[in-house]
């Protein structure tokens, strides 16, 4: 950490963590990365970065649960897909805390 950095504590779902860490580290990105992403977004918009609206329906009438599913099962079928072409899949070390593509042979490469 930086001097000037603080740490911030939040609470949330643990399906919704994990799958959030799914995605960032599919992005290259730790926790840190995207949340850091998303305050200096707010901040330069001076608002949140996205439409909010009222409502218990997700995305396109799903339901949050149903979203959830749909995005752990897209990321399942996307690795499946790379490993059985023979192509790196990228990954996050939750112990590290470091972003890696794992090739086909297993060996991985920290980015």
């Amino acid at each position: 950490m930086q001097t000037q950095d603080v740490r911030v504590t939040i609470r949330v779902n643990r399906e919704l963590k994990e799958n959030a860490e799914a995605l960032f580290g599919y992005l290259g990105l730790n926790m840190s990365n995207a949340v850091n992403i998303f305050l200096r977004k707010a901040v330069d918009q001076r608002g949140i970065p996205f439409p909010v609206h009222a409502g218990k329906q997700g995305i396109g009438g799903m339901s949050t649960d149903e979203v959830s599913r749909a995005f752990n099962n897209a990321i399942k079928q996307d690795i499946a897909e790379k490993q059985r072409k023979g192509l790196p899949v990228a990954r996050y070390d939750t112990e590290t805390k470091q972003a890696y593509l794992e090739n086909a042979d297993g060996t991985r490469e920290y980015v």
